[in-house]
């Protein structure tokens, strides 16, 4: 996880976070590596109910919001920051209960609690009618806020997520869920931070990574450097396992009622080699969206920024404009 936020003189967040080793890599077929040691500021969103969104940002011209996937941060987007921030203000916010978010257990951590959170965010931070995308939790989230008509975006980008499908590998969530649900018993909240670095170990990133990127080790690491005793985090992320949707019939069909009525430009951003998020997903999703579009990019996995940072820059860029 990201350091600590510092305050400058006018009250906003002022510490700030270099954008990784790696912003860009291999540009063409001669494997060209981009080196960047851009600089993000850190900024916090403090919604009406006191939660807090911490958020990066770098560049000028009109806002792009990127939201992440569970249990990572915004550090899952920032390869693609340097070639993105010359045309857009890039801005990554972490979701709550991840990075410098919040995580206090005293918040409901429904699937409509993080559309209103996440709506009040781009609200007030990107502004009317946002160019905004997510991916996996992220894209749910986006999903959920524009089927309840909590946010109306310009664009709205999807990149792999369940969209209005059962979930692949239902036992992996269940394990998850039971696991997680365990935070909630005094005394192994505590315990149970301790184990996640045994779960979520550098290697996982490595297999998430279609192409064994070897800074996808680093997303990892970083992503559950703070959470060690952190009893705090262990029981919100109990609350929220026991309450985020499972695939529920009510859900699938919220989507698809309101697929037909999204009448903003879509991309479907999809990866080839996702093992949890088949292709044929969004391809079948894309005969119910009007005006959608779907770009596959060949050779990525769950974690496309890092696998091929150069090409869904490129998406982004020509959708976004």
């Amino acid at each position: 996880m990201p350091a600590t936020p510092a305050y400058d003189h006018e009250g906003g967040a002022a510490g700030r976070t270099h954008c990784g080793a790696q912003a860009g890599r291999r540009a063409g077929a001669g494997g060209a590596f981009y080196i960047s040691n851009l600089v993000m500021k850190l900024r916090l969103y403090h919604h009406h109910d006191g939660a807090r969104v911490a958020y990066r940002e770098l560049g000028t011209g009109p806002p792009l919001a990127l939201l992440h996937s569970a249990m990572l941060s915004h550090q899952e987007f920032q390869p693609l920051v340097a070639q993105l921030a010359d045309r857009f203000r890039v801005v990554l916010p972490d979701l709550p209960l991840h990075g410098d978010s919040e995580d206090r257990p005293r918040h409901p951590y429904t699937i409509d609690w993080f559309a209103d959170v996440m709506a009040g965010f781009a609200a007030d931070v990107l502004g009317p009618r946002p160019l905004i995308g997510g991916h996996d939790a992220g894209a749910e989230i986006l999903l959920h806020a524009v089927a309840t008509q909590r946010l109306d975006p310009a664009r709205l980008v999807l990149m792999p997520n369940r969209l209005h499908f059962a979930p692949q590998r239902p036992w992996l969530r269940a394990a998850w869920r039971a696991t997680a649900c365990a935070g909630a018993i005094p005394g192994v909240d505590r315990l149970m931070t301790y184990g996640t670095r045994a779960v979520f170990t550098p290697e996982l990133g490595l297999r998430l990574s279609a192409r064994r990127e070897p800074a996808a080790r680093d997303l990892m690491r970083q992503a559950f450097a703070d959470v060690p005793g952190n009893s705090n985090l262990a029981r919100s992320w109990a609350k929220c396992a026991r309450r985020w949707p499972r695939g529920e019939p009510w859900q699938q069909e919220l989507l698809q009622q309101a697929y037909p009525r999204l009448r903003m430009p879509v991309l479907l951003l999809w990866a080839d080699s996702d093992q949890l998020h088949p292709l044929a997903w969004a391809e079948e999703t894309l005969r119910l969206l009007p005006g959608a579009q779907l770009r596959m990019l060949p050779g990525t996995g769950f974690l496309m920024a890092y696998d091929d940072p150069v090409g869904v820059a490129r998406e982004l860029a020509a959708f976004c404009g």
